[in-house]
């Protein structure tokens, strides 16, 4: 049978650009039927309703950049639960790197999809195995469909990165670059700030990302044709290079940088271990402005799921990095509309229609026949270790935490899954 389903006055994020408004939506089975239908038509003694006072109803969020190791038979996620989590925090578009234990670098090993409304987008590989020794093929992979090429997680040597980019055989297609140099880092996973010089953390200068970025930004001067992509900006020294450059790339934030700092995270919590570091108030305010100003036009999920068994591990024997595509929405809106004042059409500017320039794809909007639809209610609390998420990640920070405002239904779901609240008024 047909689930028919009116939502009433939820407020629209229909299009970039486009002001908010409040409307009646109807869906069928999933599928957004009409905004505003004629009343004639939306009536059958079968229809549901639902008062959406509060929610917000969206394009599906799009995530620029995830890990995901093995996708079939990975401990910590695989392709169907990394889709599931996904699906749950309001995503509809994941990029996935090439990071793998077997890199993904050639045609044959992007193949990975997920069935529709989904959409997994496949980042091609800049170098073979990840080694920065020698150019993957890089037109190869682009033709075989990957969304543009990425690296590691730190900046290659200088010979190759402009060996590669002189080629040109990416084209229009975005070339992903992260500012960041490991040997600078000496080790250290908290950025050098006063609040983690007195927590006695290990410390990571600011010069590990600035010094890069540097290089980065004269090869984009050198190249303007390019369509380079800055990949995890955290520190406000460059937010503030960013800022004084005339044309800058466009560039993201991880989710975590604009929640947590070395000043409020508590020692035991999770989500010290990133890569980049985590920076300290400071870096987190500045990179909160550089998305209201544009200087950073994408937030990106970088999923990095550990087992639990890895979770497990002292600090300077796992691999960096928090999951949370469940988490992200909800912890933002508390953040950055709740308590920054940001109006909801910024945030949904910084995690669906930036992210969608970010990769090269049509800015995402709320059309009939579409599934790629997010119902929010910014009121319901709920804490994530005891709701199914999908997610197999040990790595989800906020365990213990009360969380405020939740993805309450989707076209990317099975609508049985939806929790519309069953005591609002119909």
């Amino acid at each position: 049978m047909v689930r028919q389903l009116l939502i009433r006055g939820v407020n629209l994020l229909e299009a970039p650009g486009r002001q908010p408004r409040r409307a009646a939506v109807l869906l069928e089975d999933g599928v957004l039927q009409a905004i505003d239908p004629d009343p004639g038509k939306a009536s059958t003694a079968s229809m549901e309703t639902f008062d959406a006072e509060g929610c917000w109803l969206g394009p599906a969020l799009v995530d620029p950049h995830s890990v995901l190791e093995e996708p079939l038979q990975g401990r910590a996620e695989t392709l169907a639960s990394l889709g599931e989590a996904a699906a749950s925090g309001g995503y509809g578009t994941v990029a996935l790197l090439p990071w793998a234990s077997t890199w993904r670098d050639r045609p044959e090993r992007l193949r990975w999809s997920w069935p529709a409304p989904m959409q997994l987008l496949n980042w091609g590989s800049f170098s073979v195995d990840g080694l920065d020794r020698d150019l993957a093929p890089h037109g190869d992979q682009l033709a075989a469909g990957a969304c543009g090429l990425a690296t590691g997680a730190a900046l290659p040597p200088i010979d190759l990165l402009e060996r590669g980019l002189r080629l040109g055989e990416m084209g229009d297609r975005p070339v992903l670059l992260p500012p960041r140099d490991g040997s600078l880092a000496r080790r250290g996973f908290v950025r050098e700030r006063v609040e983690a010089l007195r927590a006695g953390w290990p410390l990571d200068p600011p010069g590990s990302e600035t010094l890069p970025l540097e290089t980065l930004l004269s090869l984009a001067d050198d190249l303007p044709g390019l369509s380079l992509r800055l990949m995890n900006v955290s520190t406000a020294e460059a937010v503030a290079r960013l800022r004084r450059q005339s044309h800058a790339p466009m560039a993201s934030v991880g989710w975590w940088h604009l929640i947590a700092d070395s000043g409020s995270l508590d020692p035991a919590d999770e989500g010290w271990l990133l890569e980049p570091s985590l920076g300290g108030p400071d870096d987190r305010r500045a990179l909160i402005q550089a998305l209201v100003e544009g200087v950073i036009g994408a937030v990106a999920v970088h999923h990095v799921a550990l087992d639990a068994e890895e979770e497990l591990l002292p600090l300077d024997q796992r691999r960096p990095g928090v999951a949370g595509h469940g988490l992200v929405l909800s912890l933002l809106w508390e953040e950055l509309v709740g308590a920054q004042g940001w109006l909801p059409e910024q945030l949904w500017q910084a995690l669906c229609w930036g992210p969608a320039r970010f990769l090269g794809l049509p800015e995402p909007a709320l059309v009939a026949g579409s599934r790629r639809w997010v119902l929010f209610d910014p009121r319901p609390s709920w804490r994530w270790a005891t709701e199914p998420s999908g997610s197999q990640a040990a790595n989800r920070p906020c365990r213990e935490r009360q969380l405020r405002g939740r993805v309450v239904a989707s076209g990317l779901s099975d609508p049985a899954g939806w929790v519309l609240a069953a005591d609002r008024p119909n």
